[in-house]
């Protein structure tokens, strides 16, 4: 088998697994609904090895369940699950920025203005709209985060928080499509920023600890309601 083959299939399962992955974490894959290979395939236009290795990635990520006979699912959305999902973020995303704020030079400082400067840019442009559910907003939401705890010399830690991460973004979209009351949490990134900028790690990472927990009674209250229009 020649190198060029073997990019080919490298390139053909990160399409599939990112476009997976992006369709399960804005719930346009909707949780606990049936993942087809041939379904999938036919929808991407790749065949059934991308799909299928892209299935099993996102199994070990943890928002896809793959059964030895009844085949993969998106995983299920409950209130345990996402409480575990934000313990773990507030143990890890704290140390992973108290190592940003002790090893981070001067790129780690402009990285951090240029990713805090571009959320604000799309907040503007949006106004008073639902930013949770903008996927532009989105993208500049995570970039500032990784941003943040982009100078840990961890890779292994910058990698789980990531993983974390997006988890976490699965309940928050969800949770912004059942919610009544948008929450606007500008001054809460204005206020971590600055915290880091100024290697105050014990101000930032209780900021950020306050800033991950936020979410968990909206999530909660947006999950019981679904669960209260199916019985």
């Amino acid at each position: 088998m020649d190198s060029t083959h073997v990019s080919g299939n490298g390139s053909l399962n990160d399409i599939a697994l990112t476009r997976m992955r992006t369709a399960i974490i804005r719930c346009e894959l909707p949780p606990g609904s049936r993942l087809k290979v041939d379904s999938l395939s036919k929808a991407y236009g790749l065949s059934s090895s991308p799909i299928r290795e892209a299935l099993n990635r996102l199994a070990q990520e943890g928002i896809v369940q793959a059964t030895e006979n009844r085949g993969f699912w998106v995983a299920p959305m409950s209130v345990a699950d996402f409480q575990d999902i934000t313990r773990m973020r507030s143990l890890l995303e704290p140390e992973a920025l108290r190592d940003a704020i002790e090893h981070g030079d001067e790129e780690w400082e402009i990285a951090v203005l240029t990713a805090f400067h571009r959320l604000s840019l799309a907040e503007k442009k949006l106004g008073t709209g639902p930013v949770a559910l903008d996927d532009g907003w989105a993208e500049r939401h995570r970039a500032f985060h990784m941003a943040l705890f982009s100078a840990t010399p961890s890779a292994l830690l910058l990698g789980m928080v990531e993983s974390l991460f997006d988890r976490a973004e699965r309940y928050r979209r969800f949770s912004a499509l059942h919610r009544t009351e948008e929450r606007h949490k500008g001054s809460e990134h204005e206020a971590l920023m600055k915290a880091a900028l100024d290697r105050d790690a014990d101000k930032a990472t209780k900021l950020l600890r306050s800033h991950i927990g936020g979410t968990l009674a909206s999530v909660a209250a947006a999950l019981q309601r679904q669960q209260a229009t199916i019985q």
